[in-house]
């Protein structure tokens, strides 16, 4: 779950059995209360899957669902603190490991570094602000802690093969939906 309307998707279609209870949800992670015998974690796995989630059972796996979480609020929701506040730093910080050891097991598990998960979702952010044309490139450098905007230009264009003005440009701007990354 990256944002609050997959909370409450997640959340109405575990309480729709009438069987599931939510007792707490949040990014990433739900708490339910269910009788196992009438209902087990493959039907609520069923339900997830029907809208796009997944059920994650294993302690590596969850890390890295705390993980994609964790950067997608910084990026997205954290009022320009990814420009105060190194990616590295605010996820030891906030998933309680060190930055070695996430990115080790974020690696393992996805096939992709880390570093690669946080500049996609960073460019996805860009092409937000870029349709929203409310701030300058200058300001959306300095936002997403690019330290000028012909580096974030040029990772721009690596990533999307448009450059910034291309992609300005297009009647319609190709966005990616969070939950597909890192694909």
């Amino acid at each position: 779950m990256i944002s609050n309307s997959c909370i409450k998707i997640v959340k109405q279609e575990l309480e729709r059995t009438g069987f599931i209870e939510v007792i707490n949800i949040k990014l990433g992670e739900a708490e339910v209360q269910f009788d196992s015998q009438v209902i087990n974690l493959e039907v609520i796995n069923t339900i997830l899957k029907r809208e796009g989630f997944e059920l994650v059972k294993d302690n590596a796996s969850k890390l890295v669902e705390r993980i994609k979480s964790c950067i997608i609020q910084h990026i997205f929701f954290g009022n320009n603190a990814n420009s105060i506040i190194r990616n590295s730093d605010y996820l030891s910080e906030s998933l309680g490991h060190p930055y070695l050891h996430l990115s080790k097991v974020f690696s393992e598990k996805t096939g992709m570094t880390l570093e690669k998960y946080i500049i996609l979702i960073k460019i996805e952010k860009i092409k937000e602000l870029i349709m929203y044309d409310e701030i300058t490139l200058s300001e959306i450098a300095y936002n997403l802690g690019y330290s000028s905007i012909q580096y974030l230009s040029n990772q721009f264009k690596q990533i999307t093969g448009y450059t910034v003005s291309e992609y300005k440009g297009l009647n319609k701007h190709e966005r990616k939906p969070l939950t597909s990354l890192p694909n």
